[in-house]
Protein backbone atom coordinates (compact mmCIF):
# COMPACT_ATOMS: atom_id res chain seq x y z
CA UNK A 1 0.00 0.00 0.00
CA UNK A 2 1.22 3.58 -0.73
CA UNK A 3 2.24 5.53 1.96
CA UNK A 4 0.13 9.39 2.29
CA UNK A 5 2.52 12.31 1.38
CA UNK A 6 2.94 13.67 4.62
CA UNK A 7 1.44 17.35 4.84
CA UNK A 8 4.63 18.85 5.90
CA UNK A 9 6.38 17.81 2.83
CA UNK A 10 3.62 19.06 0.71
CA UNK A 11 3.70 22.88 2.72
CA UNK A 12 8.02 22.52 1.87
CA UNK A 13 6.90 21.65 -1.91
CA UNK A 14 4.62 24.49 -1.84
CA UNK A 15 7.47 26.51 -0.92
CA UNK A 16 10.02 25.62 -2.65
CA UNK A 17 13.06 27.81 -2.04
CA UNK A 18 11.26 30.10 0.29
CA UNK A 19 8.79 31.24 -2.63
CA UNK A 20 5.29 30.12 -3.25
CA UNK A 21 4.78 27.80 -6.11
CA UNK A 22 1.35 28.36 -8.52
CA UNK A 23 -0.27 26.46 -6.44
CA UNK A 24 0.27 27.74 -3.10
CA UNK A 25 -0.13 31.62 -4.42
CA UNK A 26 -3.52 30.71 -5.23
CA UNK A 27 -4.28 29.08 -2.35
CA UNK A 28 -2.97 32.24 -0.07
CA UNK A 29 -5.59 34.33 -2.29
CA UNK A 30 -8.07 32.48 -1.49
CA UNK A 31 -6.93 32.29 2.12
CA UNK A 32 -6.40 35.93 2.40
CA UNK A 33 -9.79 36.84 0.99
CA UNK A 34 -11.39 34.55 3.79
CA UNK A 35 -8.77 35.97 6.14
CA UNK A 36 -10.00 39.26 5.99
CA UNK A 37 -13.73 38.83 6.26
CA UNK A 38 -13.30 37.53 9.59
CA UNK A 39 -15.63 34.42 8.91
CA UNK A 40 -15.14 31.09 9.21
CA UNK A 41 -11.66 31.97 10.78
CA UNK A 42 -10.07 32.07 14.28
CA UNK A 43 -9.65 35.95 15.35
CA UNK A 44 -5.83 35.54 15.09
CA UNK A 45 -5.94 34.63 11.06
CA UNK A 46 -5.75 37.30 9.14
CA UNK A 47 -5.02 39.40 5.92
CA UNK A 48 -1.93 41.57 5.84
CA UNK A 49 -2.48 44.38 3.30
CA UNK A 50 0.35 46.30 1.94
CA UNK A 51 1.46 48.13 -0.87
CA UNK A 52 3.47 46.17 -3.45
CA UNK A 53 7.27 47.72 -3.48
CA UNK A 54 6.89 47.18 -7.39
CA UNK A 55 3.75 47.41 -8.38
CA UNK A 56 2.75 49.91 -6.23
CA UNK A 57 -0.98 48.47 -5.85
CA UNK A 58 -1.63 47.39 -2.48
CA UNK A 59 -0.80 42.85 -2.01
CA UNK A 60 -3.04 41.03 0.75
CA UNK A 61 -1.44 38.25 2.34
CA UNK A 62 -2.51 35.40 4.59
CA UNK A 63 -0.79 35.77 8.32
CA UNK A 64 -1.29 34.27 11.47
CA UNK A 65 -1.34 37.13 14.29
CA UNK A 66 0.65 36.11 17.27
CA UNK A 67 -0.02 37.46 21.17
CA UNK A 68 2.97 37.38 23.44
CA UNK A 69 3.40 39.73 26.03
CA UNK A 70 0.50 41.67 25.85
CA UNK A 71 1.92 42.70 22.00
CA UNK A 72 0.91 41.63 18.43
CA UNK A 73 3.04 39.77 16.49
CA UNK A 74 3.29 39.06 12.45
CA UNK A 75 6.60 36.37 11.48
CA UNK A 76 7.53 35.33 8.37
CA UNK A 77 7.31 31.25 8.13
CA UNK A 78 9.54 31.80 4.95
CA UNK A 79 12.49 34.19 6.59
CA UNK A 80 13.76 37.20 5.04
CA UNK A 81 12.74 36.79 1.34
CA UNK A 82 8.96 36.62 1.89
CA UNK A 83 7.32 38.92 -0.29
CA UNK A 84 5.45 40.60 2.19
CA UNK A 85 8.76 41.03 4.53
CA UNK A 86 10.01 43.13 1.45
CA UNK A 87 6.96 44.84 0.81
CA UNK A 88 6.87 45.56 4.44
CA UNK A 89 10.16 47.09 4.72
CA UNK A 90 9.90 48.90 1.44
CA UNK A 91 6.40 50.43 2.83
CA UNK A 92 8.65 51.61 6.08
CA UNK A 93 5.82 49.08 8.49
CA UNK A 94 2.93 50.84 6.90
CA UNK A 95 0.45 48.36 6.18
CA UNK A 96 -3.68 47.63 6.85
CA UNK A 97 -4.78 44.36 8.83
CA UNK A 98 -8.13 42.95 8.09
CA UNK A 99 -10.17 40.44 9.92
CA UNK A 100 -13.82 41.65 9.60
CA UNK A 101 -12.47 44.95 9.79
CA UNK A 102 -9.76 47.66 8.58
CA UNK A 103 -7.48 48.30 11.25
CA UNK A 104 -4.38 50.51 10.16
CA UNK A 105 -0.95 49.50 11.64
CA UNK A 106 2.56 49.96 11.04
CA UNK A 107 4.98 47.32 11.99
CA UNK A 108 8.01 47.52 13.60
CA UNK A 109 10.58 44.94 13.05
CA UNK A 110 11.94 43.53 16.64
CA UNK A 111 15.55 43.02 17.40
CA UNK A 112 16.84 39.15 16.55
CA UNK A 113 17.47 38.69 20.50
CA UNK A 114 13.86 39.33 21.00
CA UNK A 115 12.51 36.56 18.71
CA UNK A 116 12.78 33.19 20.38
CA UNK A 117 9.56 33.88 22.87
CA UNK A 118 7.73 35.11 19.74
CA UNK A 119 8.58 32.32 17.48
CA UNK A 120 7.76 29.76 20.28
CA UNK A 121 4.36 31.02 20.73
CA UNK A 122 3.86 31.75 16.75
CA UNK A 123 4.60 27.60 15.98
CA UNK A 124 2.06 26.60 18.75
CA UNK A 125 -0.72 29.01 16.90
CA UNK A 126 0.36 28.20 13.47
CA UNK A 127 0.62 24.71 12.65
CA UNK A 128 1.10 25.45 8.78
CA UNK A 129 4.40 27.18 9.65
CA UNK A 130 5.39 23.84 11.63
CA UNK A 131 7.14 22.30 8.88
CA UNK A 132 9.27 25.43 7.72
CA UNK A 133 10.94 25.76 10.44
CA UNK A 134 13.87 23.54 11.96
CA UNK A 135 12.99 23.65 15.67
CA UNK A 136 10.31 21.80 16.91
CA UNK A 137 7.25 23.83 18.75
CA UNK A 138 8.02 22.03 22.15
CA UNK A 139 12.19 22.84 21.81
CA UNK A 140 13.87 24.79 24.57
CA UNK A 141 14.34 28.45 24.33
CA UNK A 142 17.94 28.27 23.10
CA UNK A 143 16.91 26.17 19.94
CA UNK A 144 14.34 29.10 18.97
CA UNK A 145 17.34 31.50 19.71
CA UNK A 146 19.33 29.39 17.32
CA UNK A 147 17.29 30.18 14.58
CA UNK A 148 15.68 33.48 15.34
CA UNK A 149 18.42 35.67 12.78
CA UNK A 150 16.18 33.68 9.77
CA UNK A 151 12.57 34.50 10.31
CA UNK A 152 11.85 38.68 10.98
CA UNK A 153 8.90 39.35 13.54
CA UNK A 154 7.28 42.46 13.59
CA UNK A 155 5.58 44.51 16.21
CA UNK A 156 1.79 45.35 15.47
CA UNK A 157 1.39 48.81 16.65
CA UNK A 158 -1.31 51.18 15.66
CA UNK A 159 -0.83 53.72 13.03
CA UNK A 160 -2.77 56.26 15.09
CA UNK A 161 0.32 55.93 17.71
CA UNK A 162 2.51 57.99 14.50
Amino acid sequence: MPRPFPAGAAKRWMYRGGRPNALARVLNRLAALQFATGRLAPRNWVALEVVGRRSGRPISFPLVLTDHGGERYLVSMLGEDANWVRNVRAADGRAVLLHGARELVRLREIPVADRAPVLRRYLRLAPGARPHFPVDRDAPPPEFERVAGRYPVFRVESAADD
